[in-house]
């Protein structure tokens, strides 16, 4: 069922990721290929907020701060796992790996690798304090339009 509530944290979560995304862009190596990266974490930003966030709006404002900030960690992990998956894919497509368990566990270092990328000062703290923030506007949105 749509709700103010969702739509607010969708879009605040879309743009969050957006924004991230576009700040982690600085620290990845320079022969990076980003392709379609901005839009494919706000697309987990958006569903991120639409599922998680969205439907857990209502309840105290301190649980929103707590929502708002797992909605962050939800939100990078998913997207750390999707672009690990697919250099994974690809590097598979290229033969790299003698089997699928060697891919899995390649899988896990990217995803170690990657998640390096977001562990930097200023995408932490766009993580961090953008999540409190969408926790607390859309709780100010359940509230205005329930």
């Amino acid at each position: 069922m749509p709700t103010a509530a969702k739509l607010v944290a969708a879009i605040w979560f879309a743009l969050l990721a957006w924004f991230a995304a576009e700040l982690a862009k600085n620290y990845l190596p320079e022969s990076t290929r980003y392709g379609l990266m901005t839009y494919i974490a706000g697309f987990f930003g958006l569903l991120t907020g639409w599922i998680f966030l969205g439907r857990r709006a209502g309840d105290t404002m301190a649980a929103a701060y707590s929502y708002g900030f797992s909605s962050s960690v939800i939100l990078t992990f998913w997207s750390v796992f999707y672009f690990a998956f697919e250099t994974m894919i690809h590097r598979s497509l290229d033969k790299r790996y003698r089997g699928p368990t060697e891919a899995l566990m390649s899988m896990v270092d990217l995803m170690r690798e990657y998640i390096m990328y977001v562990l930097k000062p200023d995408v932490l703290f766009i993580l961090i304090v953008g999540g409190f923030f969408g926790g607390w506007l859309t709780e100010k949105a359940a509230r205005k339009w329930a």
